[in-house]
């Protein structure tokens, strides 16, 4: 089954994804950029703006990294690979590059572990670390299944120093486990000015076909120098074929004694060849973007997919970010498996998969459901309250069970900084036509209190929100009821949608079951924004190769 992993991918992949299981490994690891990216939700207003929660670090140091690079031998059993890393640590030291390529060397291991003899492997980075992981992946898949860097050129540059060039492109390296690598390949409609000035003749059909030459690059070949309507050369083809092809009509003279040359048509023509300079591929659209900082086009996917694999092969993709890969690879019908250490991310590809493909997760399935729809599995975060309470236990600081719970209904994370500020999470509801009411969330997980419940009206307050959503681990006290009752209700300004509560209540338990809070009207909840429909219609044409 699809499966989408919430865990670090290094343990992920040792503990669930077998030898020789995978077809085409894509990955997009957080790049050395030494800053931190936000993920950026876009507001109501239009205008974009941080959410203060972040999808991931995206700063490596090696005080992190120290007790990986102890047991690096351990971790990456790849006797060229340890000594190059020994040579990267005598040459730069110590710093957040080693540590960045500690963090990646073992999970490259595992990743070219899990291939199959026939799968390939497409690493997206930038060109600051670029040079290094080039020589990790030759020591790792040796140099000779090298395949290609691929240089994408997106629309607009990362920076504007006063030093350098912009730089307005990424790199990705193809490497294949073998020889015997999958490798279909693919290619690009014509430009409508090329085929006008290529394929300026018409039969008379109307077929459009151009003329090509017909003699060998190499003049050392006997065998194929002969005389043909007049004119001696060293042909491309037989004299049998040559004859077949001018009774044809396919070889033409134009005069006499002018080399005869033949007719490629249009129609015949497989289309522009796509070679390793990917300028084609713009950055994700308005429409197709969900304000993920890093989120790649779903073009580029459907080149890399379509190229590196069929029908019915397992994708893997251990970064998976807001899921570009896995939606994908569920559009062309492959299997997948994605991994993200972050709850938010996973929370996005849910919510991707269901917009995108009416795909849910297997869980909300119910078995007397007559819609043939996709499913997928979610592995790693909690399905029932014990694994709730895990999850709250893990960490002192609590945030990985806030993320997820915010998750649940879906809303925006709020990272706190400083004092409480009593936000865990941000829900926009769109059910005024001037301006999306706001629900406020704040998640409890040890002893909730009816002062809590105060606290909650009183930001609702101060951040002007219309809603204020409470979700705790533990079943609410009855002055929590009586306080939450007292807030009275909200009605939507338009007049359309029913009234509801204006502070609720809902347990961990209450949620994973299905209940969820009260929205004034069904689907209402525009928090996150919807990816684009992209299951294909009846009939529709699939992918050419």
């Amino acid at each position: 089954m699809n499966t989408l992993y919430f865990g670090d991918n290094l343990d992920v992949l040792k503990k669930h994804v077998p030898d020789e299981s995978v077809d085409l490994v894509y990955l997009d690891p957080p790049f050395n950029s030494s800053r931190d990216y936000n993920v950026l939700f876009k507001e109501q207003s239009g205008h974009e703006s941080p959410a203060q929660m972040k999808a991931f670090g995206d700063t490596w140091n090696w005080a992190g990294a120290m007790d990986a690079w102890e047991h690096f031998p351990e971790l990456c059993p790849n006797p060229k690979v340890i000594e190059l890393m020994h040579g990267f640590h005598n040459a730069i030291g110590e710093n957040d590059v080693m540590a960045y390529l500690v963090m990646m060397a073992p999970r490259l291991y595992q990743l070219h572990r899990v291939l199959k003899s026939t799968g390939s492997l497409y690493l997206h980075c930038d060109p600051t670390a670029s040079h290094y992981l080039k020589l990790i992946l030759d020591g790792i898949f040796g140099a000779r299944n090298y395949r290609n860097e691929i240089s994408w050129r997106r629309s607009n540059p990362k920076s504007h120093g006063s030093l350098n060039f912009p730089n307005c492109r990424d790199i990705i390296f193809r490497y294949s486990k073998t020889e015997k690598c999958t490798f279909n390949k693919i290619f690009m409609e014509h430009n409508p000015d090329y085929v006008a000035s290529a394929y300026k003749h018409l039969d008379s059909d109307g077929r459009r076909y151009r003329l090509l030459p017909l003699l060998n690059p190499n003049d050392n070949r006997p065998n194929l120098t002969y005389e043909f309507l007049g004119v001696t050369r060293v042909w491309r083809w037989t004299k049998e074929r040559m004859q077949r092809a001018y009774e044809d009509g396919v070889v033409v003279q134009l005069k006499p004694g002018a080399v005869p040359q033949y007719k490629k048509y249009l129609e015949d023509s497989l289309g522009r060849t796509i070679t390793n300079d990917w300028h084609d591929i713009q950055q994700p659209s308005p429409k197709e973007a969900l304000g993920y900082p890093t989120q790649k086009p779903l073009a580029l996917l459907e080149r890399i997919i379509a190229t590196s694999s069929n029908p019915g092969d397992v994708v893997l993709d251990p970064f998976c970010g807001c899921g570009t890969a896995v939606v994908e690879a569920q559009e062309l019908k492959r299997a997948w498996i994605g991994v993200d250490i972050t709850p938010i991310a996973t929370s996005l590809v849910q919510q991707r998969l269901k917009s995108a493909h009416g795909a849910i997760d297997v869980r909300l399935k119910s078995k007397d459901d007559p819609i043939d729809r996709s499913v997928f599995a979610v592995v790693g975060l909690p399905t029932d309250m014990a694994g709730a309470r895990m999850l709250y236990d893990k960490d002192s600081t609590h945030k990985d069970f806030e993320m997820w719970a915010v998750g649940l209904v879906p809303a925006i994370p709020q990272e706190k900084k400083g004092a409480d500020s009593g936000i865990d999470g941000i829900a926009y509801i769109h059910d005024n036509p001037k301006k999306p009411s706001k629900a406020i969330i704040q998640v409890k997980g040890g002893h909730a209190t009816v002062a809590q419940l105060r606290d909650l009206r009183g930001v609702m307050v101060r951040e002007k929100a219309q809603l204020g959503f409470f979700i705790t681990l533990e079943p609410p006290t009855q002055p929590m009821k009586n306080e939450a009752a007292s807030a009275g209700y909200y009605q939507p300004p338009s007049g359309v949608g029913r009234r509801v509560e204006c502070v609720q209540i809902r347990t961990i338990e209450e949620l994973l079951q299905g209940r969820e809070f009260d929205f004034p009207l069904y689907g209402a909840n525009v928090s996150f924004k919807e990816a684009e429909r992209l299951q294909k219609e009846v009939g529709q044409e699939e992918l050419k190769l």
